[in-house]
């Protein structure tokens, strides 16, 4: 090999090599560029207070917001457990309201949501919750045989009741959704048709129509989308999980 050729490949060594070392800094620059980032992130629902401070992130002064969030409720499940909806920091939850005796909207609903239930059946960090509005009826042993047929036990999701909350102050106060007694008796309940996705804050970041043929698939895409956001705003506590 004579000295040119060497030297050729030294020089494109150094190159590559350059390349290597300055790209991640480069797309970091352009990631970040003037302290924002063109990361996607989802829309925050609800009603939103600003209070007057700020907060640093990136070298920047950012105006701190107060979002609405859902509270942690105790629910019990259909196998007699209690279940604590959002008492855990480090999960997304899908969450809609159902109940037994509706063989129509519910029914459809379940099916749908037992395709994503599917779909994350291995990732722990993905929680779903059948809220039902039939506080009375849907006894945890209903709800057993309800949800007999979908496995639940094998999957990170739950049906649950609770007589002691007030559901319907609950579905329109903290899920923001319909939720009332059928005052024309053709059906015991009104409910809304939507699934709800939350992070880890609690904060609604999707709002999902059954009846819109392609909002169970965006579900599942925004699922993985807001994994991915809580992976990059929390990096040590993922890393601690594992």
């Amino acid at each position: 090999m004579d000295n040119n050729t060497g030297q050729k490949k030294g020089i494109k060594t150094i190159l590559i090599l350059a390349v290597i070392l300055l790209l991640p800094g480069f797309l970091y620059f352009i990631l970040n560029k003037s302290g924002s980032n063109s990361y996607a992130s989802l829309p925050i629902f609800g009603k939103k207070e600003v209070p007057g401070t700020t907060h640093r992130k990136w070298g920047r002064d950012i105006v701190d917001t107060i979002y609405h969030t859902v509270p942690s409720v105790d629910f019990v499940n259909y196998d007699g457990k209690e279940v604590h909806l959002l008492d855990n920091d480090t999960t997304l939850s899908v969450v809609h309201l159902m109940y037994s005796r509706d063989a129509s909207l519910s029914r459809t609903m379940i099916k749908r949501l037992d395709q994503i239930a599917n779909r994350f059946i291995q990732n722990k960090k993905v929680k779903l919750y059948s809220i039902t509005v039939d506080t009375t009826y849907d006894t945890p042993d209903v709800l057993a045989k309800y949800a007999k047929v979908y496995k639940p036990w094998t999957k990170s999701w739950f049906f649950v009741t609770n007589p002691s909350v007030d559901i319907f102050k609950f579905a329109k106060e903290s899920l923001l959704q319909d939720a009332l007694v059928n005052p024309d008796g053709s059906k015991p309940f009104i409910i809304g048709s939507n699934y709800l996705l939350l992070d880890t804050k609690g904060r609604i970041r999707g709002i999902y129509d059954i009846n819109v043929k392609t909002d169970v698939d965006r579900l599942e895409d925004e699922i993985k989308l807001l994994l991915v956001e809580e992976i990059r705003n929390h990096p040590a506590t993922i890393e601690q999980k594992r």
